[in-house]
């Protein structure tokens, strides 16, 4: 069994730059991908970038269900994230929360659909249609791949908040 790695949090440097890409499909990575899927499922999450773990490479796992409940799983190295033209663009108004911000969350609109081209761990081309939570899993984790957090796309009092409520929950906890 792989072992789970803490989670990266906010202000890490790591998390706040864009990741190099993956170069070389081999056993460093494939162990990374069980890593990753250790650590998501450790912190309960449905996704997570490989710089939420310290690893500064552009890969992300999910294990998410779509708009149709269906649980999907797979890893994607190297994604490049597709969203609808404007004319052809619904927003989905839910609430996002992120393993790097535990316990906070707010509201973000993204769009409803998503489709995210890349790699598997073998190196073989995936494309991933999302829709629903999955179509946010597919944003939220190439967000971080490219060095953001779903704060960062809030107006500046929502984000403010949420770093206020991330600040008082850490001082509650030591």
């Amino acid at each position: 069994m792989t072992d789970a790695l803490p989670i990266t949090l906010v202000g890490t440097p790591v998390l706040h730059q864009p990741c190099r890409p993956v170069e070389r499909f081999d056993d460093d990575l494939a162990r990374l991908v069980e890593t990753m899927f250790a650590s998501m499922y450790a912190a309960r999450g449905v996704g997570l970038a490989a710089n939420q773990i310290g690893v500064d490479q552009r890969v992300f796992v999910y294990d998410c269900p779509d708009q149709d409940d269906v649980l999907r799983k797979g890893v994607v190295v190297n994604p490049v994230l597709r969203l609808p033209g404007i004319k052809d663009r619904r927003l989905d108004e839910g609430t996002e929360g992120c393993l790097s911000i535990p316990g906070c969350s707010a509201q973000l609109a993204r769009p409803d659909r998503a489709v995210c081209d890349g790699f598997d761990a073998t190196g073989a081309p995936v494309t991933v249609h999302g829709t629903g939570l999955l179509a946010r899993c597919l944003q939220h984790e190439t967000d971080h791949l490219d060095g953001f957090l779903y704060i960062d796309r809030l107006p500046a009092a929502a984000r403010r908040a949420v770093l206020a409520e991330h600040d008082q929950r850490r001082k509650a906890s030591t």
